[in-house]
Parts: structure tokens; sequence; C-alpha cells
């Protein structure tokens, strides 16, 4: 339990026991208006560190605001470095053993608990010989060691979480970072899913980089699996919120998809309705982001997806049924992400206000961290 401040919001949390520990809360019960408090907050952020200076004074300071807030637990959706090495701007480090250990260790400053879900940069693209010329999924293996080897999320004050434990990924038996890999079926332990108050949240391995299906050596194998997992998972998850009474979901993955036409410079171009990318590059995104679109729909209470990926802090309405018309109770949440050329800049974070017997449950909230503001 958390302990600190939060005793009387905070139900019990257990491995396969999630779901049945809640009391349904009905659909009625919730306020025909949103109310102007919240029962707690969540702390969102990613895409970080990116540079040295974020990572010795940026995330810290981050993390300093962020404890000082006493939020009831944080997210971080990926991405834990720059992606194109050392001579890139900005540079980056190479995907060795420190830098998951060092990313661990943020998440281990948080006093309240600390979820994480991987990002590209962290594994997919780790076969860049300007990352360090690693096998993919030999680094995704070894990131699930390092930041998922309990069913206990990091942080000072960990939570239990339920765990999709089926060995339904792919991990790594042996093969170089360009050449044919070796595997065999592992679960997909990064995949997480807990409930807070009647709200219920849920991690899936969701990439950018075309979701393994592009960049310097694809793996359409490891993609179809994981991708199946991940779908199952948010089709149980969104089972066991309505079994439960859920008044809202929200699910944490690290890849922008991209929604529609809108700007193809920050994510894929897809036809808002068929949900299927336009633009002639590998679409390792749309069966899930149909699988999602049909749970929003069948759900019919507030569902936010919330990524990275893009860096482009917003919150929005983008997906639209397979008719045109908007779904109402989906809402985008972009966190703010490396802004690296610019010092310090962008280094902020993302609070989210649950209230599960408002209209909408959630609100956010741009947290500008003030020891990490431009100077202009």
């Amino acid at each position: 339990m958390l302990g600190w401040k939060l005793n009387r919001s905070i139900v019990a949390f257990g491995v396969g026991a999630v779901a049945i520990a809640l009391p349904a809360i009905a659909v009625a019960e919730r306020s025909p208006t949103n109310n102007k408090t919240f029962e707690y907050s969540v702390g969102l952020w990613g895409d970080l560190p990116y540079s040295g200076l974020q990572a010795d004074v940026g995330v810290p300071n981050l993390i300093a605001d962020m404890n000082s807030q006493q939020v009831a637990f944080s997210v971080h959706d990926g991405d834990l470095k720059a992606g194109n090495g050392a001579s890139s701007n900005p540079p980056s480090v190479p995907c060795d053993d420190a830098l998951y250990a060092k990313g661990l260790g943020y998440l281990n400053q948080l006093q309240a608990p600390a979820m994480f879900t991987p990002g590209d940069n962290d594994w997919t693209d780790c076969d860049r010989p300007s990352n360090g010329g690693f096998n993919s999924l030999e680094r995704l293996d070894h990131e699930r060691a390092v930041f998922f080897g309990t069913s206990h999320s990091a942080g000072q004050q960990p939570m239990e979480q339920e765990v999709q434990t089926t060995s339904s990924c792919l991990g790594y038996v042996s093969g170089p970072a360009t050449g044919p890999t070796v595997t065999k079926p592992v679960p997909c332990v990064e995949n997480r899913r807990w409930t807070v108050k009647h709200v219920t949240y849920a991690t899936v391995n969701i990439q950018g980089s075309c979701n393994n299906l592009c960049d310097t050596a694809p793996d359409p194998a490891e993609y179809a699996a994981r991708n199946a997992a991940d779908i199952a998972w948010i089709q149980e998850t969104f089972a066991k919120a309505t079994a439960a009474g859920s008044a809202g979901v929200m699910i944490i993955g690290q890849a922008d998809p991209g929604f529609d036409q809108s700007d193809a410079t920050r994510a894929p171009l897809r036809n808002p309705n068929t949900l299927a990318e336009t633009d002639g590059a590998a679409d390792g995104f749309q069966a899930f982001l149909v699988a999602l679109r049909n749970e929003t729909i069948a759900f019919g209470r507030p569902v936010v997806y919330v990524h990275g990926d893009s860096h482009y802090f917003r919150v929005d309405k983008p997906l639209l049924d397979a008719g045109g018309k908007r779904l109402e109770n989906f809402t985008r949440v972009e966190t703010f992400g490396d802004n690296a050329v610019n010092g310090l800049n962008d280094v902020h974070w993302v609070k989210a206000l649950v209230d599960p017997q408002s209209r909408d449950v959630f609100a956010f909230q741009a947290q500008i961290v003030p020891a990490n503001t431009a100077t202009h």
C-alpha cells in the first residue's frame, strides 16, 4: 500500500485480485457535472532524459517537483535516452546495461509507486550502430529483467500489479544485431494493470519506429507476437474494468500511432475512418488502434490513451468511429518530451486529476517545473 497521505484513496492491490476487490460503481452514480475537486492525481512523463544536462539536472528537478505534489503514482511512458548516437543532436548514450540501471534509479527516487513502459530508443533502435549495435530483442529481454522482474512497480512505495504472464511474446535466445535472431516464447511481463479508486490503468508495449517493423533490423515475427499480446491485454483490461464497474480506463504506451491526416511531422498519416496508414510506410498500429476503438465504444465511459514518442505536449480527441463521428469519451494525452537543443526546455510532466464520480473522470494539467524553465 502507499502509506503516506493516501490510505483512504487506495484499494487493495494483488495479482489476479484487483478487479474482484473493488465494489462496482454504477454509471448512474457518477455526477452529471465535472466537480471542482478530485480524489487523487497521477504523474505522467517520458522521452527523458535525452542529454547529460537533462540526466544530471533536469530529471532530478522533475522528480523533486513530482514528489512535492504527492501523486498517487506516476508512469514514465518510455524512452530513457535519445536514439541516434553520440554524434547526433541531441547526442545519446549506447544501450548498455548502465542505461537501464540509471533509468531504474530515477524511478526509485520517486516517493510514490513508479510505473514504466519501454520506449523504442530503449530497445527497438538499439540495433543502430550509433546506439551500440545491440540485438534489439536481447535488449528488451534485459529491460524486462531490470524493470519487470517482479509483480511490483518501482518507486519507494512499490505497488503490486497484474502482469501478463502468458508466454505470448518472443524472447531472445541468440543472434547478432542485424542477422537472424533465435527466439523463444516468453511472458509479456512489461504489460501491467492496476486499479485505484474505481479507475483501471494498464501499460502496453507499443513502440515508435513502426512498432519494430522498420528501422535497422525489422522483426515481423516479434511484432506479430507482441501486437497480438497487446491487443489481448487491452481487451482483457476493458473486460475487467466493465466487470468491476470502473468509472474510466487509462492505457499508457510509448508510440504516437497517428490518428488522422493532420500532422505528418509527428506521426504516421492514416485514414481516420479505417485507421489504415496512408503514407506507404509499414503500419505497426492499425490492428491495435481498431481494437482500442472497438473497446472504447463498447465501454462507453471515459478512456484515455497516454503516449510520448513525438515530443509534443497535447490533450485532444483525435479518434473517430468508422462512420466519421468523433468518440467523445476518448482522450489522447501526449506527455512532454526532449527538446535537448534548448537545454532543459520541455523537461516537464503532466498531472492527471482523477475523480471517479465526476462526469469526465479525468482532467489534465501541464506541470511546468520551475527549475527547468527556459530563459527567453
